[in-house]
């Protein structure tokens, strides 16, 4: 039961903390793709540090089993950073996040072609919920189409949800592969895409540090990244799936909050009808069906 307890509240601490990266996005100025390859070059070593302090050993024979998946899982890993964190450039961290958490109704939407699973008439009913809420969210129930950038933004958040979704199905494919060996080997794969991606486009020529952009980069990579990548897989196994995805709520309601607060970037009537609309019916999607009686 104290086991439970803990792990629950490491949880907790961990989605508290992936609510606030938006906020420390938003004061890094470099290109959203150097952003995203700081993060898994500070993440990384930080866990693969945790790792070897507890006396561990990464599995290679698993990993080697499960290279090609951990090498399209990363690549999209990296993907899924740099639109997220472009997302945050254009429209508010608040829109940005409710987008970003429509990756749960992408992956209710194509179970049915992957996992076989049956879709039912609750959870059609909740990704139906969830696309109403996103028209209020974009702000085109209040007059058509939005501006261009904050349709941008809208548009990026949404591509990130889907690699997030992807994500999630590339990883219930691998076996036999533990869960920090996982994340460490997507995190290094995904600094080895956006290396030569960060080259290609130039974003090197406009890095620039100073000691407050280094600070940024070192809470997004060791807080945002190494800590909450932590908390969050070394409590996984204490707790069940249904109560990992309830407490996984914490973090876009976190991250709204916060981009209320301290951005200044109030969502707006319509728009809380939009976020109620799309986390309820995320939400709803991901509780068991009730088994009927025989």
């Amino acid at each position: 039961m104290e086991n439970s307890r803990a792990a629950r509240r490491n949880v907790i601490a961990s989605m508290f903390i992936y609510g606030t990266i938006g906020v420390f996005v938003r004061y890094i100025p470099l290109p959203s793709s150097m952003t995203a390859m700081m993060r898994g070059l500070i993440g990384a070593p930080f866990l693969l540090l945790v790792l070897l302090s507890r006396r561990s050993r990464m599995d290679w024979g698993g990993i080697r089993r499960n290279l090609g998946l951990l090498c399209l899982s990363g690549a999209m890993l990296g993907i899924n950073w740099i639109l997220l964190f472009e997302a945050y450039r254009y429209t508010t961290v608040a829109t940005a996040t409710l987008c970003y958490y429509f990756a749960p109704i992408f992956l209710v939407a194509v179970s049915p072609f992957v996992f076989g699973e049956k879709m039912t008439a609750r959870k059609l009913l909740c990704v139906l919920a969830a696309l109403l809420g996103m028209v209020f969210v974009s702000g085109a129930a209040q007059g058509g189409l939005p501006a261009l950038s904050e349709l941008r933004g809208v548009l990026l958040a949404l591509g990130a949800a889907v690699f997030y979704a992807c994500i999630v199905i590339a990883n219930k494919k691998l076996l036999g592969i533990s869960a920090y060996d996982r994340v460490i080997m997507q995190l290094f794969i995904s600094v080895l895409v956006l290396l030569p991606y960060n080259v290609l486009t130039g974003a090197f020529a406009a890095l620039r540090f100073s000691p407050f952009i280094l600070l940024m980069l070192l809470i997004v990579g060791a807080v945002h990244t190494g800590l909450a990548y932590l908390l969050y897989f070394g409590s996984m196994d204490a707790l069940s799936s249904q109560t990992l995805a309830i407490l996984s709520y914490i973090d876009p309601v976190v991250a709204v909050l916060l981009s209320a607060l301290l951005l200044k970037e109030p969502l707006g009537a319509a728009g809380i009808l939009g976020a109620a609309l799309i986390l309820g019916g995320a939400f709803i999607s991901e509780l068991p069906e009730r088994k009927k009686k025989t």
